[in-house]
């Protein structure tokens, strides 16, 4: 599987991630006190297979064994950083954040996002930690230039993070994608001499993923689900993530632009 893409597959990852925004926008527009996650899981659904596109979680499997993912949108409610199920009867809450993280299937090509928002008015500490998340993702983006290295995204994301405190997931990282739902290379949101040294090529399509605890811890847990990643310390979570291609020309184009 190569690491990166070819200007075709690219311009096919280029309309299904426009695809994908309009999908994430309609979910996050349903986002209101008393609306379910299954019908906030619905409407997005909705608009990728009217746009031709597949969920790409939907049935989603971490092994032959393992339980499918049961939903299009993985939702994640405060302490549930991602990974949450989109297939529940939970009632949003005012006050509550929730995580909405999408995948398609496009012209057999795959692309990811994720976006973390409030429900109706939220706290100031609730907001601020959404603000830094994406502020971290816009900072790994701005780093993720041809011919540096993968660590050199991870250390911007990890800079923009650290002086306000807030825990840096390490369990999960960004990853390539195209071909795949999850590709080599391992995009860390911190720096770490665990993962090999990875040169940005022409053409390399990454998702860039941080995600955050509130409450300065980065130990997560998995629910008795065994999907919905929570964080230990029981503090909100926030999750925003874009898939990018970059280019000697450019350097990064976001594929997958923000509804928010």
């Amino acid at each position: 599987m190569s690491l990166t893409k070819t200007h075709k597959e690219i311009d096919s990852m280029r309309r299904g991630g426009h695809l994908l925004s309009r999908a994430l926008k309609a979910a996050v527009d349903a986002v209101a006190p008393g609306v379910t996650l299954r019908e906030v899981d619905a409407i997005g659904e909705r608009v990728i297979l009217e746009g031709g596109g597949t969920p790409s979680f939907k049935g989603y499997q971490q092994s032959p064994e393992s339980t499918p993912f049961p939903s299009t949108i993985c939702i994640s409610v405060n302490e549930e950083v991602v990974h949450g199920l989109g297939n529940r009867d939970r009632k949003l809450k005012e006050g509550d954040i929730v995580g909405l993280d999408i995948g398609c299937w496009f012209e057999g090509l795959c692309t990811d996002m994720a976006v973390t928002v409030p429900v109706g008015n939220v706290t100031p500490e609730a907001r601020k930690l959404m603000d830094v998340t994406k502020a971290s993702l816009m900072a790994g983006i701005a780093a993720a230039k041809v011919g540096k290295e993968i660590k050199d995204i991870s250390r911007a994301i990890e800079a923009c993070v650290q002086p306000h405190g807030y825990g840096i997931v390490r369990a999960l990282v960004g990853h390539g994608v195209g071909h795949a739902v999850h590709e080599a290379p391992h995009v860390p949101n911190y720096v770490s001499g665990r993962y090999p040294k990875v040169l940005i090529e022409n053409r390399m399509c990454l998702a860039l993923e941080p995600m955050l605890g509130l409450g300065g811890d980065y130990h997560v847990d998995t629910a008795a689900d065994g999907w919905s990643i929570v964080m230990s310390d029981g503090s909100l979570g926030s999750h925003f993530e874009v898939t990018i291609a970059i280019t000697k020309e450019g350097g990064a184009e976001i594929l997958t632009p923000l509804p928010v």
